[in-house]
């Protein structure tokens, strides 16, 4: 499922700034870095790197939303025989950080990087993640080069990590690489980039891999003027998010072979589930045969229509229980597949505003050449997969928390006033729900009677606080 969105901007109205500072006090965010981990990261990027391969002659690429500064990823493909070679630079988060320094110990408290509408938490200083470390455009940066064969199917045939310098010549961002696809660029690059996308998504679905094409809800913010809207991802931004998940599913399988990892799990779906959504589909009125099984069913569905947004906001629901999994000694864990990619998958592609992938990304380095992994990592797999999973929580927490005082922000000038919505959630006894607004673009509680799932309901807004994020509205008859 897409995350909730939030784009960076450079003010906010007071009274939302005071709920947003409340928010991060309730959940510990971080606000400015330890003097004495500021200074380590300083001095790391004023420090000249080993040397190591030398790929600055390839024209490597960075594609990301506009205007970001914090770059993990660069890639660089080309056609092999009949199939592909995929060149996957990843920021060498571990050139900059010393195990066991006061940067190494902020980075674990934290976890990953937290995004807000005006204000972001990095992982690691600025100085590093959109500075020395980050893969921008015409500088010589050192990564981990993943060298991914694919064959003419875009199956993973051979697969190669190691240590380089490279040189991006080029960030793009998504709007302007699918504008130009949509108008028939001769840019090889950029058409081998939808030609093993397409590939890659045709075997996921084969795999029975699924993807839920929920618009994410996104805050919009330009100065004081604040407004939420849906958006639906780019099919240039599905093609990239495959080169990410064919990395990560490569970087399983090498850990897997090797005997020592951490792996991203999901448990597979209870059949008790799966049971219950083919009620819903009943009860909206959505045809699921028998034999179409739940992804093909996933990707049959239009969000854009409300009994289809309703389905797929119930398939939300399906998949519960992602966590991390260390394992060493050959001994992996028991679960070890992620049941919504259906394989093994690690994360290992965005080391500057995600933890673990530092941990993971130096497994499969010693790994792919044979070495031993280093002590350091070995030795903290265990607490980094803890401190992942308590990171997540936090950070899902504060994404939430943040788009329920943007909605409250924007509705409380509208208290008592009746809207028309789509009902995404019921609950049992049929009281209870979740109804989804078009203008503004909010989720939030709605109570009465009537409701019915996937249909539409007249209900006004009778809860606005914008200190704790509650919004609720009331349908006439309540």
């Amino acid at each position: 499922m897409p995350a909730r969105q939030v784009r960076l901007r450079l003010d906010e109205p007071p009274l939302l700034r005071a709920a947003l500072r409340r928010l991060r006090e309730e959940l510990d965010v971080p606000d400015g870095y330890p003097a004495a981990a500021q200074a380590e990261a300083e001095a790391a990027a004023a420090a000249p790197k080993p040397a190591r391969r030398d790929l600055t002659d390839l024209p490597f690429l960075t594609l990301d939303p506009p205007g970001s500064t914090d770059l993990d990823q660069a890639m660089h493909l080309s056609r092999q025989g009949r199939g592909y070679l995929l060149r996957y630079a990843i920021a060498d988060v571990a050139a900059f950080v010393s195990p066991g320094g006061a940067l190494d110990a902020e980075t674990h408290a934290r976890g990953q990087t937290f995004y807000a509408p005006t204000h972001r938490t990095p992982l690691h200083p600025t100085v590093l993640s959109e500075g020395a470390a980050s893969l921008l455009a015409g500088q010589d940066r050192p990564a981990l080069v993943w060298e991914l064969s694919l064959d003419g199917d875009g199956e993973l045939t051979d697969t190669r990590v190691g240590r380089a310098i490279v040189r991006s010549r080029r960030q793009l961002d998504y709007p302007g690489v699918q504008r130009a696809l949509d108008e028939g660029t001769d840019d090889e690059q950029l058409v081998l980039l939808r030609e093993i996308g397409l590939l890659r998504l045709h075997l996921e679905a084969a795999r029975h891999g699924v993807s839920l094409g929920v618009p994410a809800q996104e805050i919009v913010a330009d100065g004081t003027h604040w407004r939420l809207t849906y958006r639906s991802l780019l099919p240039v931004e599905s093609w990239n998010a495959e080169l990410s998940l064919a990395t990560g599913m490569a970087a399983a399988s090498l850990m897997l072979d090797g005997g020592t990892g951490i792996l991203r799990t999901l448990p597979p779906a209870q059949q008790s589930g799966i049971a219950k959504l083919r009620r819903t589909a009943n009860a909206l009125g959505i045809a699921w045969p028998r034999e179409v099984g739940y992804p093909d069913f996933v990707r049959s569905l239009d969000p854009s229509l409300a009994t289809h947004a309703a389905m797929l906001n119930a398939c939300t629901m399906l998949f519960r229980g992602a966590s991390y999994a260390p394992f060493a000694g050959g001994n992996p864990p028991g679960q070890a597949i992620h049941a919504a990619i259906a394989a093994p998958y690690a994360h290992v592609t965005a080391p500057l505003r995600r933890l673990v992938d530092r941990y993971a990304s130096e497994i499969c380095v010693a790994l792919s050449a044979g070495d031993p992994v280093p002590e350091w990592v070995l030795a903290a797999m265990e607490a980094v997969a803890t401190e992942m999973d308590a990171s997540n929580r936090r950070v899902k927490a504060y994404e939430r928390g943040i788009v329920d005082r943007v909605e409250a922000m924007l509705l409380a000038p509208r208290m008592g006033q009746v809207f028309t919505g789509d009902v995404l959630e019921l609950d049992e006894r049929g009281d209870r729900g979740v109804m989804q607004l078009d203008e503004p673009a909010v989720e939030a509680v709605v109570r009465g009677r009537g409701l019915v799932l996937g249909g539409t309901v007249d209900a006004a807004l009778v809860t606005a606080d914008l200190l704790t994020g509650k919004v609720g509205f009331a349908t006439l008859d309540h």
